[in-house]
């Protein structure tokens, strides 16, 4: 045999050694069995590396629910949970609310995220300050205990970190391509995920859509968001200008922009739970007893166990995905405080009407992160999404603004907004009118 063939041998045994071992290493899904109460879905585990980088040791198990139809002609639409913190299992008794005839197209899958549901991170003291709450602001030590609670496991938890187990639970599904459709948080996975491997996607839906760019403004556009949905509310600017007044009077904006935010997905007509328009107008004039009812409802609701939405993931994802006036969650604690000073300081007042530079300061989403303890930053997403793709928003919506979205449309190459009216968080899910199922059925299923 001369040297050359001999080569070509080689060669060839290790590329099927290779090929072997690419099987054998493949993600698995694990425990198969019928999910309860859901026979059309397959419940199974998947396992993960805490760090897909290989320098820290350590494993997740994962859990999956998958429909049974393996061979649904449109392949797999995986539905993407928000929060961060929100498992995405606890989600199959709503999917015949979210999809319609998609149903039967696609094979539908969902799973929890790491360090959500079974996997829940549980730091008590924070999850007891902010529940379900992305904006109520927690107490600096419950934030620090956390951090000291997971220690340098923290740095496994961001979206970078779920775009790999999305891979992994890709592959393990054994298909090449797939569809996936986001909500809140789950809209930005659905982003970077797309942003990080185009060539797997085939179209993506993001509804509630927050911008992939995870840079924040200190609140500025949701401040403006607010005065825009108050003054469609009230049909003039009185709501507005009311909410403006309170807010200089009790210094409660956090507070009230939690409230509002939470009411926007509870009850985007701000009048059916509770008249909003009539609770500010009685504040303003010094009767807060209705107000302050409405605050300390709201603090109820928002209370939930870590299974429901879990802080501690809810800090470790977006401590280290978002970028705030200190810079990165690499940066040292030391003079983070002087950043946000700075950087509110610099905002104009009208541009954070019908709040202020203290509501700015203090919401949940800077004041979490801001005694976080330093940790690797995930990398930034740059580009354009190049996949089709249908971005769905409630005009009314105050968790995830419609601001937002627009933002979102112009880094896609390929996108279409629809605005339902009238609708706040989650139009598939939670939406009275069809216009965001229709729209996003027309798109699934062309």
């Amino acid at each position: 045999m001369t040297r050359r063939l001999l080569l070509l041998v080689v060669i060839a045994l290790l590329a099927c050694g290779s090929a072997s071992s690419a099987r054998e290493s493949a993600p698995r899904l694990q425990d198969r069995h019928p999910c309860l109460g859901f026979p059309a879905f397959a419940c199974s585990t998947l396992a993960v590396p805490l760090d897909h980088a290989g320098r820290s040791s350590g494993a997740l198990r994962l859990a999956v629910a998958a429909g049974t139809n393996k061979d649904a002609p449109k392949g797999v639409l995986l539905l993407i949970a928000g929060g961060p913190g929100q498992p995405g299992v606890p989600l199959l008794p709503r999917i015949s609310k979210i999809l319609g005839a998609e149903q039967g197209r696609y094979r539908i899958v969902v799973y929890d995220q790491r360090g959500t549901g079974a996997g829940a991170l549980n730091c008590t003291a924070l999850q007891s300050a902010m529940g379900t709450s992305d904006l109520f602001p927690p107490p600096a030590g419950a934030v620090q205990a956390c951090a000291r609670q997971l220690g340098n496991r923290r740095q496994f938890f961001g979206t970078d970190d779920v775009v790999a187990d999305m891979e992994s639970l890709r592959r393990a599904l054994g298909v090449e391509r797939w569809t996936l459709d986001g909500i809140s948080y789950g809209s930005f996975v659905g982003e970077r995920y797309a942003l990080a491997h185009p060539d797997r996607v085939n179209k993506l839906v993001l509804d509630s859509v927050v911008p992939h760019v995870g840079q924040t403004d200190l609140g500025v556009v949701e401040f403006r968001a607010a005065a825009r949905v108050l003054r469609s509310v009230c049909g003039d600017g009185s709501c507005a200008a009311d909410l403006a007044a309170v807010v200089r009077k009790q210094h409660d904006g956090p507070q009230l922009l939690d409230a509002l935010t939470f009411d926007s997905i509870a009850d985007p007509t701000y009048l059916t739970i509770f008249n909003v328009p009539t609770l500010l107008r009685d504040a303003r004039q010094g009767s807060l007893a209705g107000l302050t009812q409405f605050l300390s409802i709201v603090r109820g609701y928002e209370s939930a166990a870590a299974a429901v939405l879990d802080q501690g993931l809810h800090a470790s994802a977006l401590c280290a995905d978002w970028r705030y006036p200190w810079g990165s969650s690499a940066a040292p604690l030391a003079g983070r405080e002087a950043s946000v000073t700075r950087a509110v300081v610099r905002l104009s007042i009208k541009s954070l009407y019908p709040f202020d530079r203290a509501t700015a300061a203090n919401t949940g989403f800077v004041r979490q992160c801001l005694p976080w303890a330093p940790t690797a930053a995930t990398p930034s997403a740059a580009g354009r999404i190049t996949v089709p793709t249908l971005l769905v928003n409630g005009d009314h919506d105050l968790s995830t603004p419609l601001e937002w979205a627009q933002q979102e449309l112009k880094l896609t190459t390929k996108g279409k907004l629809v605005v339902v009216p009238g609708a706040g968080h989650s139009t598939q899910s939670r939406a009275s009118s069809d216009v965001g199922r229709a729209a996003v059925a027309r798109f699934l299923l062309r």
